[in-house]
């Protein structure tokens, strides 16, 4: 499923990605990460589609949320879990970007919470506005897209289709109509409360800080902090075991890691993935993004097409060590790794080609 949700990714633009996890999540967790902090980490969709991880703050006036999730009744759920720790409302609710896995269970908050403050970056709050409805809309013509490429025998891009690529398309669409059923009248509740650089909330004994950083991920980026906890969640600035990067900034995303990992964290939720407890893995993508921006910056000014580029650098640049740091033994997370390397290719000689 990794390598078809790569493929399909590539083929919108590339600061308009919508999925955004290198792990496959079959069941929903809860971790309690310090008193009155959950995350919650939710399954994937049925059609397979990743949920972004959430995280609960309790304060002593009110609740933080992080994030929302995809499907409303992913949401409903933790809005029912939320109630069966505190009797407290969410007065806050942060979109950490505009992907509708971080954003869709917006509204099920508003109706649950009516007050609830939803806030997110400028220009997220405008990414949400002006894509997500459309997103939504478009979602049921998987059905039609996903049973051309098994006819066809050849993924959107052209190469045929390997026998689990196979698999994972007929696996999308066996789960697809369930998923096409709660977003048929979902409305994309878009953030009331935006912000430049940084919001700072008080949930009653609990400070929270809203951050952005720099563009990464997306160019509205959130991270939240709480400092007193030193806890950390990231959005998809950072996704484990393979970072998302097919898409968005990464010539900009990894000074964007090295601000964030000056932050006092000892706990780290990243947008997908487990838990961290250090910040091994931020440095390793910054590095990683490091390496392959500077090798980039010297296929660019050498001269040479997108295409050229993209026909070499695999080799030129040595990913398969990288591979191997982020991978390790998983033929599955390899594969993932293969997927957004390609993804970072074109967006880092597209951002660096114009610069």
């Amino acid at each position: 499923m990794r390598k078809l949700l790569c493929t399909l990714m590539l083929i919108v633009p590339a600061a308009a990605d919508l999925r955004a996890d290198s792990v496959a999540t079959h069941t929903r967790t809860v971790t309690r990460i310090a008193d009155g902090v959950w995350t919650i980490r939710h399954p994937d969709a049925p059609d397979t589609f990743p949920q972004s991880n959430t995280t609960v703050i309790v304060g002593d006036r009110g609740v933080l949320v992080v994030d929302s999730c995809l499907l409303p009744s992913a949401a409903r759920e933790d809005i029912a879990q939320i109630r069966q720790w505190t009797n407290k409302p969410v007065t806050w609710l942060v979109n950490t970007h505009w992907h509708f896995d971080h954003t869709l269970g917006n509204a099920a908050y508003v109706e649950a919470w009516p007050g609830v403050q939803i806030v997110a970056t400028r220009q997220t709050q405008k990414a949400i506005t002006d894509w997500n409805p459309g997103a939504v809309a478009r979602y049921p013509q998987r059905d039609a897209r996903f049973r051309k490429v098994l006819e066809s025998g050849k993924n959107p891009d052209g190469r045929p289709l390997t026998e689990g690529e196979r698999k994972d398309y007929e696996r999308s669409l066996a789960g697809l109509a369930p998923v096409v059923a709660e977003m048929k009248n979902v409305v994309q509740f878009v953030p009331n409360v935006a912000f430049e650089r940084e919001l700072l909330v008080d949930l009653g004994r609990r400070p929270v800080e809203i951050r952005f950083l720099g563009r990464g991920n997306t160019g509205g980026d959130t991270i939240v902090y709480l400092p007193r906890e030193k806890i950390l969640a990231t959005g998809d600035l950072l996704v484990h075991p393979v970072p998302y990067l097919f898409g968005g900034f990464p010539v900009d995303q990894p000074v964007t890691l090295r601000k964030m990992a000056e932050l006092d964290a000892t706990t780290i939720v990243p947008g997908h993935g487990e838990i961290l407890r250090d910040k091994t893995y931020i440095y390793r993508v910054a590095e990683f993004l490091e390496a392959s921006n500077a090798a980039m910056d010297k296929e660019v000014n050498s001269g040479k097409t997108l295409e050229e580029v993209q026909g070499s650098f695999a080799k030129t640049f040595d990913a398969a060590s990288w591979r191997t740091k982020f991978a390790g033994a998983s033929a599955d997370d390899a594969e993932f790794f293969d997927g957004t390397f390609d993804g970072l290719i074109k967006a880092s000689y597209n951002q660096i080609k114009t610069r």
